[in-house]
């Protein structure tokens, strides 16, 4: 007997702090595909188990979760969840994602209110954030620490850039680097402006909503620093 597989329809149509993670992270790590039928998927591959099993619930799914292990050691097991929607992959291209986003992707019109969740949900799947001593071979090494967005869109980046400046987090660097991608880099100073924008006041009523293996390390920065 097959299994019913439910899916909130509605879930992209109305902003919430919920539906704007699950954007950014989309942004991030999802994609639109259409099969040679004509069915339409919207698809979310990550190695973060437990988070895409959150991301199922919230958008009211109980669609299989696929698993693409690993070839070898230094890869990583994957997982994958895909939904079948004409609607909602609809309501994705509507907001500015299409199926070759790569180079397209722009930002979406987001209120003031939910973009830390955004920010926080493209941040989880494809930020990064480092902590560690600088100028080792000094007395006194400097603790550094830097975070880090990439996207193969420049211009996703610059609009990211150019929002975060409205919310007060007014440093960082934008670059092209090697290897056709681009990067929106932030010293020790912003990035703590960037930590309080994206988890102050929200962790606690979305406890799930959040990678924490990316958020301590903000916080051994913290507590590390003189």
């Amino acid at each position: 007997m097959p299994v019913y597989k439910k899916v909130n329809k509605n879930f992209f149509k109305k902003w919430t702090g919920t539906m704007a993670y699950v954007v950014g992270f989309f942004a991030a790590d999802g994609y639109i595909t259409v099969n040679k039928r004509g069915g339409q998927f919207w698809c979310i591959q990550i190695t973060d188990r437990n988070l895409l099993f959150s991301i199922r619930k919230i958008i009211g799914s109980n669609h299989a979760i696929s698993v693409r292990k690993r070839k070898n050691r230094t890869e990583k097991t994957q997982y994958r969840l895909q939904i079948g929607s004409i609607e909602m992959c609809n309501d994705l291209r509507a907001i500015g994602f299409s199926e070759n986003k790569t180079k397209s992707l722009a930002v979406p019109y987001i209120s003031k209110k939910y973009f830390p969740d955004f920010i926080r949900g493209y941040f989880d799947g494809d930020g990064n954030v480092w902590v560690g001593f600088l100028h080792k071979s000094r007395k006194i090494p400097l603790l550094g620490l830097q975070t880090m967005f990439t996207s193969c869109s420049y211009r996703f980046l610059h609009d990211i850039h150019e929002r975060l400046r409205i919310h007060g987090v007014v440093g960082g660097s934008l670059y092209t680097a090697k290897g056709n991608f681009s990067r929106l880099q932030f010293s020790a100073k912003d990035s703590l402006k960037l930590y309080d924008f994206m988890y102050n006041g929200m962790v606690k009523d979305l406890p799930i909503l959040y990678l924490k293996r990316k958020r301590v390390i903000f916080e051994k920065f913290k507590h590390l620093r003189p």
